[in-house]
């Protein structure tokens, strides 16, 4: 990527003030570049529990969809067992124990974490009426107990299908 592609990601280096690009929230430049590194998948409590859940011999796909025409996606599937696995962050999931509303813009983010949580829902309940079994966990959550809920239950369900 060149640098004439970027110049709306940066702030001006002559002095300028910055001006968002059109359609973009970010109150500023600095909020910007700190909104693009949260990253979506490949979290350090997601990389601890695939590596222990890995260690225990089971495989599976990361960042998938389980449904082909659902557009989300888990971060572990469990496609024959049909188990998707999600490990939902503190803040953007609206964890009852930790999360703090937000001071500054506090109306649209706590929209967007409502939408959030709506959407958790409704993934929930289409994959349930699929047949799929959905295992939640917050970030917080000890990685060795995750890994071994995961394990039990992903070795129930292969079992019960021999």
């Amino acid at each position: 990527m060149t640098d004439e592609n970027r110049s709306d990601q940066r702030p001006p280096s002559n002095g300028d003030t910055w001006t968002p690009p059109d359609g973009s929230w970010a109150s500023s430049a600095a909020r910007r570049r700190n909104m693009q590194a949260i990253r979506s998948r490949d979290t350090k409590p997601e990389q601890l529990i695939r590596r222990l859940v890995h260690a225990q011999g089971l495989r599976y796909r990361v960042a998938a969809r389980p449904l082909a025409d659902l557009r989300r996606t888990a971060d572990m599937v469990f496609r024959p067992a049909k188990v998707a696995v999600f490990i939902d962050g503190c803040y953007w999931h609206g964890c009852p124990e930790h999360y703090v509303p937000p001071k500054t813009n506090p109306g649209y983010w706590s929209d967007k974490v409502a939408r959030n949580v709506a959407r958790d829902r409704d993934t929930d309940q289409r994959l349930i009426e699929a047949g799929w079994t959905i295992l939640r966990f917050w970030e917080h959550e000890s990685p060795g107990d995750c890994a071994l809920k995961i394990a039990s239950t992903v070795s129930r369900l292969r079992g019960a299908q021999r």
